[in-house]
């Protein structure tokens, strides 16, 4: 059990303080309720925004490497472990990339998903195991993740990337806070998301979270489409492997090359469900084997084969024909 004298006082953590606009949170209605939250919502946004510069800079220095090859590992505890995970889980069925380039460790492991284990994230020297067991090398990137910025088990990660390395292996580090946090030489990139007292004092599961939430889905979708996974606004790396995505990729394919819904099903068949190799099929005319070999020839880039690469523009078609167009009316 942790001494009282152990115990760190917490009260001058931004995201620990009371939140001067809910003080009466017990008094409220089911309507006034949500009204408070919403209105308290507004400032996760409101800190992502303010912090883009620093998002930019984080993606920018770690974009070379990972396109190269490198990964990026998020390390949490708690919230931040279990978002760690979840953006970690969804980029292989969302982009096809390669199980093992995007990592989430979780201080107790992946039983922490499911069942509190927050008094792991007092052990600094926790996440030295798994962090060794990956081998890291300086192509990679360690992104911890701990909303007050005072995790021993985050902080500890990434000291030790930094300290227990060789040089030649340490990985870039970055810190996604939503606090104002002191520099240290064991941090690259402080990402600091100043979303303020929460709702419910300390729940940081809540603003915090959301921001938290926001910034991975910038990284990752902005690494996705640094690397080729995205072209024009379409997720063309998807794979038809149920209902709702056999159907997506239909949709996609409709947009790229004008094709009836059932003739997109088709093309789909012969590329074994693959968007990528069915929309370089019908723009090249060409067999599935040779719309293999030319997107390995251009790092899988439809851009660099599809009609638009020579200045004529695919066809385009709604994703959604039957969906009126946005209106401020």
């Amino acid at each position: 059990m942790t001494s009282n004298a152990s115990t760190p006082d917490r009260s001058h953590v931004s995201t620990e303080k009371r939140n001067p606009r809910t003080m009466d949170l017990h008094t409220l209605g089911v309507k006034e309720c949500v009204e408070a939250i919403c209105r308290e919502d507004r400032h996760a946004f409101d800190a992502v925004r303010r912090a883009d510069h620093r998002i930019t800079r984080f993606i920018e220095a770690i974009e070379p490497n990972f396109i190269a090859g490198g990964r990026l590992i998020y390390i949490g505890a708690g919230t931040s472990g279990r978002l760690g995970v979840l953006d970690a889980s969804e980029s292989p069925p969302t982009f096809q990339i390669e199980h093992g380039r995007i990592i989430g460790i979780i201080a107790g492991g992946d039983a922490s998903l499911r069942t509190s284990s927050e008094s792991r994230e007092d052990d600094p020297n926790g996440a030295h195991e798994e962090l060794a067991a990956l081998n890291l090398t300086h192509a990679d990137a360690v992104l911890g993740i701990a909303a007050g910025g005072t995790t021993p088990y985050v902080l500890g990660a990434l000291e030790f990337c930094k300290t227990k390395l060789p040089e030649a292996a340490r990985p870039i580090t970055g810190l996604i806070c939503c606090t104002t946090v002191n520099p240290t030489p064991h941090i690259d990139h402080i990402i600091t998301l100043k979303t303020g007292a929460e709702v419910l004092t300390g729940s940081t599961r809540m603003k915090a979270g959301t921001a938290t939430k926001l910034t991975l889905n910038i990284i990752s979708t902005t690494l996705m489409i640094r690397l080729g996974k995205v072209y024009q606004n379409l997720m063309v790396d998807v794979k038809a492997t149920n209902s709702k995505l056999r159907d997506r990729a239909a949709r996609i394919l409709i947009t790229l090359t004008g094709l009836s819904r059932d003739e997109c099903f088709a093309l789909l068949d012969n590329a074994d469900g693959s968007v990528k190799t069915a929309a370089v099929m019908e723009s090249r005319g060409v067999t599935k084997d040779e719309a293999l070999a030319l997107l390995a020839a251009h790092q899988g880039r439809l851009d660099r084969i599809l009609p638009e690469a020579d200045g004529k523009p695919p066809i385009s078609q709604p994703l959604y024909p039957d969906q009126p167009e946005d209106s401020d009316e």
